[in-house]
């Protein structure tokens, strides 16, 4: 397996990082240089509301919308799960940990979605290549995605081992595995300078503030997405590149010599022959090898995914057929999940099967293929129905929310209304108009097509109004209104 990291910013408006495997686009991550990001940074907070019906307190970060801090992502709360004992505590309340106008010190954990506000955490945390540091949690440990017993316990000594302030604590990182002592000694040194740098302005600053500010994303990529298996990263700007060669020379001096300046005219994404691939990811319809389909629907409230037989070539019986599509598909979704950064609660109805074996064994593989995602998931069994519920970490903004605004014709549904019903209502609101106001014409500006199709399909209708309450009315059309606008005069 040949893995390529491709980083494409040669447009200062928008930084586009691919990672290809065997040649094929498995990770995409975008970023638009004009939009704001708060995932991961750190603010001087202050508290504003205490809501106690939903133990949460909302808080003044410095932004037009107010951050959310329920009680369970509390410093407290976390400090509570890393020294349980066996007994029972008391249960923790919002009112007894803050109270209106206290400084906290936060780290945004989601970014707002729609109306949601912004979710934070109180217990900070700052990420280095190999570990993670918590300034105010004294935990050492290792990641749980690190399953290797062996390695575990390898790395749980290192971790002791190193010299960190006895109320910090660190875990270390996937990437920590099989790498030597010194270069998590290096790590953590540079995470306390980090740490102590952010400090020192938090003390100084007063709330609201920005005390930390998370590595733009060619570096945070680096950081937390570049592994071993990755054998060459490819940028196509000669700036980003030297920027590139020097954080690893800090972090893994060896892996410098993996970098490329990518020099060709020829765009750098259609040059290994991704650009098509790309476009794929906006599409609400994914096509499958054998002929099926996925249909990717995102609301606010969770993502619908649903598998489609489609065009899947018979394999004797309907059940095959199911059985072998919805293998295809579950690899597919994992897939979809990871470039698209679909995070929340996520539904997919794959094709109904009778057969408990065909059940249990799309489930493992569909496990299976969740496993390379970097994002916490929590998946459920598969029902009778053949649907897996499961909630994914939302690692960054999705690239629809990204890349795309809400159309202003139908406000995000993706439906209009049709010219009947258009008609319809438009005449309801002459009758409306002329019961509030008497008048001696009536003027209405709609789209050219609607005004061509209401002169032509309720000529009859019309002339009734104007007969019934002696009136003229006059269409006019304007070519810059939406289907659904009118204006009356």
């Amino acid at each position: 397996m040949t893995k390529r990291m491709l980083i494409n910013v040669v447009e200062p408006e928008e930084i586009r990082i691919a990672i290809l495997k065997n040649n094929s686009l498995d990770e995409l991550y975008i970023e638009r240089t004009a939009q704001t990001r708060y995932l991961g940074n750190i603010y001087k907070a202050r508290v504003v509301h205490l809501e106690r019906s939903i133990q949460a307190c909302f808080l003044n970060f410095g932004e037009k919308q107010n951050a959310f801090l329920h009680v369970s992502d509390t410093l407290e709360s976390w400090l509570r799960s890393s020294q349980k004992n066996g007994k029972k505590d008391k249960p923790l309340y919002i009112q007894d940990l803050f109270r209106k106008g206290q400084e906290v010190l936060i780290q945004i954990t989601k970014e707002n979605v729609g109306n949601k506000a912004p979710t934070v955490t109180s217990c900070i945390s700052l990420p280095g290549r190999y570990l993670v540091l918590f300034p105010f949690l004294p935990r050492r440990g290792v990641s749980k995605k690190i399953e290797d017993e062996e390695e575990r316990r390898r790395l749980k000594e290192l971790i002791h081992e190193l010299e960190c302030p006895p109320n910090m604590g660190i875990v270390a990182r996937t990437a920590a595995c099989n790498q030597p002592k010194k270069l998590l000694e290096r790590d953590l040194q540079y995470l306390l300078k980090l740490w102590d740098l952010a400090y020192q302005r938090a003390k100084k600053e007063p709330a609201p503030a920005l005390i930390y500010k998370e590595s733009d994303l060619v570096i945070k990529t680096i950081r937390d997405v570049y592994s071993q298996d990755i054998k060459e990263i490819i940028i196509d700007e000669k700036e980003v590149y030297q920027k590139v060669r020097d954080f690893l020379k800090m972090i893994m001096p060896r892996h410098k010599r993996n970098v490329t300046l990518y020099e060709q005219q020829e765009p750098l994404f259609y040059a290994f022959g991704i650009e098509k691939e790309i476009e794929k990811v906006y599409q609400h319809k994914v096509e499958l090898k054998s002929g099926g389909t996925i249909v990717i629907d995102q609301t606010e409230a969770l993502v619908a995914i649903d598998v489609n037989s489609g065009r899947s070539k018979g394999e004797g019986t309907l059940e095959a057929t199911a059985y072998k599509t919805n293998l295809e598909a579950a690899e597919e979704i994992a897939r979809q999940l990871r470039m698209r950064d679909l995070g929340g609660l996520i539904v997919c109805d794959f094709i109904d099967m009778i057969d408990d074996r065909h059940k249990r064994a799309v489930e493992r593989a569909f496990r299976e293929a969740l496993k390379e995602d970097r994002a916490r998931i929590k998946m459920a069994r598969m029902s009778r129905f053949c649907i897996v519920e499961l909630t994914r970490q939302r690692l960054r903004t999705s690239l629809n929310t990204a890349t795309y605004t809400t159309c202003p014709t139908c406000r995000g549904t993706g439906k209009i209304k049709n010219l009947d019903s258009m008609c319809v209502h438009i005449i309801r609101e002459i009758k409306l108009q002329m019961t509030k106001n008497s008048r001696e014409k009536i003027t209405l500006t709609l789209h050219p097509k609607l005004a061509n199709y209401i002169q032509n399909t309720r000529r009859a209708t019309l002339a009734n109004l104007e007969k019934e309450f002696n009136i003229s009315i006059f269409i006019d059309s304007n070519p810059e209104f939406s289907l659904e606008e009118y204006r009356f005069q």
